[in-house]
């Protein structure tokens, strides 16, 4: 089962509107959100080197990586 992970944290801008962003999508897939600051081993174990980022898992390996803040249409068409 496809699902992202939601790499953010709490004094980015960008991923705050990237939020909103998600929320408006409707990409239909669940969303795990975890924020850097307080669960710093798991942006290790992905490689994560900023936020906002978004990781794509299909059945728990890495199929799809986008980094920053997108638009609605930008989300919508990297999840398809």
């Amino acid at each position: 089962m496809k699902r992202i992970v939601r790499f953010t944290a709490s004094w980015c801008g960008p991923c705050q509107d990237l939020a909103m962003n998600l929320e408006t999508a409707g990409l239909n897939l669940p969303i795990e959100v975890v924020d850097i600051d307080t669960h710093s081993h798991i942006a290790q174990e992905y490689g994560i080197r900023g936020v906002p980022t978004l990781v794509m898992l299909d059945e728990n390996i890495e199929v799809k990586r986008l980094v920053g803040s997108k638009t609605v249409n930008e989300l919508q068409e990297w999840a398809q």
